[in-house]
């Protein structure tokens, strides 16, 4: 029965690490999407219009978050107790900003007043940016450790969470699903729109590549995880410089879907290699080893891992064929002769 459990847990773990990466891959272009509306957008048309490549999609692609918060509650109470309690302020502050952000773009073009639709544009592009920064600052302080104790009790202080390391990797996040977001947005529209995104995409690829590297720098001299799991996430980084490579190489010839794809590649490899890093830890403990959370001592028991295992193989493809179904049938591009909601 002990290795059955191990095994669940173990497993797990990893729908858990695939719920997270397919939610920054895809959610991820969302915030770049909403940042853009304030960077590249001229008029209140192209406004409407960048909103509306992603209308489809947004609130679909939330749906990967709520669910590995829910596996996460299920599979490993102890891990969910600890984190969400432990980061009650900022995840307040992030459950706001999905509130705003989602009623922004319901609530833009239910008035024709300019003011109405520039403070929810400003709440579109503060809200945007705001939340991958604070998930870049939560998923390095859980590479960097917090101090928890040997009740899984987090007691973190400002610093604990707000420092240099943290700090940058919220940026680099919050860059880099920009960058996503602009390559996304080029895919999805025509003319000077298209043209200001790709220009924009290829302006941010230098200063993208500069703050991975000083991430990833900061991430080998402050945190354990190269240590822990010094090969497979040297090959990470490798993977990750060639896929950001290539995707300055595909925009600068205009070539935005390779390039799109490269930029989710890299999205994927940075929060793969959290979950690889930590393994088979789920929280570090800056006490030290022996109060760190794992997916053994944080998680739920072995019926309970075997009944939610069936359930996720019973629901799981039909969720997926639902979303893989809507973004074939929204997958052209907008353009003048489109309907836009106002």
């Amino acid at each position: 029965m002990g290795v059955i459990q191990l095994s669940l847990s173990e497993l797990w773990f990893l729908l858990i690490a695939v719920l997270f990466v397919g939610f920054f891959f895809l959610e991820g272009f969302d915030f770049g999407v909403g940042m853009s509306t304030g960077i590249i957008a001229k008029t209140d048309r192209e406004r409407r219009t960048l909103i509306n490549s992603i209308g489809p999609f947004w609130d679909g692609n939330e749906v990967w978050l709520i669910t590995a918060g829910g596996a996460m509650f299920a599979a490993f109470p102890h891990w969910y107790a600890t984190l969400f309690s432990g980061f009650y302020l900022p995840l307040v502050v992030v459950l706001l900003a999905l509130i705003g952000r989602g009623v922004a773009f319901e609530f833009r073009s239910k008035m024709r007043h300019e003011r109405w639709r520039k403070t929810w544009d400003v709440i579109i592009v503060v809200s945007s940016s705001l939340l991958p920064f604070l998930f870049g600052v939560v998923f390095a302080t859980l590479m960097k450790g917090l101090p928890i104790d040997g009740q899984m009790q987090m007691r973190a202080g400002f610093l604990d969470i707000v420092n240099p390391y943290t700090v940058v990797g919220g940026l680099s996040v919050t860059l880099l699903c920009l960058v996503h977001g602009l390559l996304f947005a080029s895919l999805r529209t025509v003319g000077d729109l298209r043209e200001r995104a790709l220009q924009t995409a290829q302006k941010l690829m230098l200063p993208l590549a500069a703050i991975l590297a000083v991430y990833a720098i900061m991430t080998y001299f402050m945190t354990d995880v190269f240590a822990v799991r010094g090969w497979a996430l040297w090959i990470m980084v490798v993977l990750g410089a060639v896929s950001l490579g290539l995707a300055a190489y595909f925009v600068r010839h205009k070539r935005e879907g390779w390039a799109f794809g490269m930029t989710g590649g890299v999205i994927a490899i940075a929060f793969a290699s959290v979950f690889i890093g930590l393994f088979p830890r789920v929280m570090v403990s800056s006490f030290g080893s022996a109060f760190d959370l794992t997916v053994y001592n944080a998680a739920s028991g072995a019926y309970s891992l075997k009944v939610m295992t069936i359930v996720a193989c019973t629901l799981l493809p039909f969720v997926l064929g639902y979303q893989i179904w809507s973004y074939y049938i929204f997958r052209k591009r907008l353009n003048e002769q489109h309907h836009l909601e106002y």
